[in-house]
């Protein structure tokens, strides 16, 4: 079994759409227990791509008051 990239950090980001713990989008987040382990495997490649992409913030704090 594929286990869960979840590390307890359940906060979404309310610009990307994505949880700040586990990269993983709410629909793949409830998805996740009634899936088979090639689903779990797809999900797994989306949250690599989505870890290794830029910051486009390039770590500044990110709020509506920011430019």
């Amino acid at each position: 079994m594929v286990a869960s990239p979840c590390i307890n950090v359940c906060r979404m980001d309310p610009i990307s759409g994505l949880c700040e713990g586990c990269y993983r989008t709410l629909d793949e987040i409830a998805r996740w227990a009634g899936t088979d382990d090639s689903d779990r495997r797809e999900i797994l490649a989306r949250v690599e791509r989505r870890r290794a992409a830029p910051d486009p913030w390039d770590g500044a704090l990110r709020c509506d008051c920011d430019p």
